[in-house]
């Protein structure tokens, strides 16, 4: 049998070749976590570009927190997908993915300026 060559080989060479399903989730997760990330990098350009009634800093600032949000997403959507791909291939249990947690309260301290810079 060839050496996998698939990329990236810190995650392919751990284990056995696991239930397609497994993995065809575990890229749907992936995909989802991808989807936040572009909508949050979308977010952060309107709130740039569309004129609010918010200061300059304020908006400028909340536009800065949600670009910088959708970066952190798409970091955290690689990292989530290569653990539980390595854990899968392992037969060991998923491991917890607590940078989620992080990314909501970041996005709810958005919400909070945004809300109270509109006041």
């Amino acid at each position: 049998m060839a050496p996998d060559r698939r990329w990236p080989r810190s995650v392919y060479a751990e284990g056995t070749e696991p239930d397609y399903r497994f993995s065809f989730a575990n890229e749907r997760t992936f995909l989802a976590w991808i989807r936040t990330a572009l909508a949050l990098l979308v977010a952060g350009v309107a709130v740039d570009v569309v004129d609010l009634s918010l200061s300059d800093a304020t908006q400028k600032a909340l536009a800065v927190l949600l670009v910088a949000a959708g970066l952190l997403t798409t970091v955290a959507a690689w990292l989530r997908w290569a653990s539980a791909e390595r854990a899968v291939r392992r037969a060991e249990p998923l491991p917890s993915f607590g940078i989620g947690v992080g990314i909501a309260l970041v996005l709810i301290a958005a919400a909070a300026i945004a809300l109270a810079g509109l006041r």
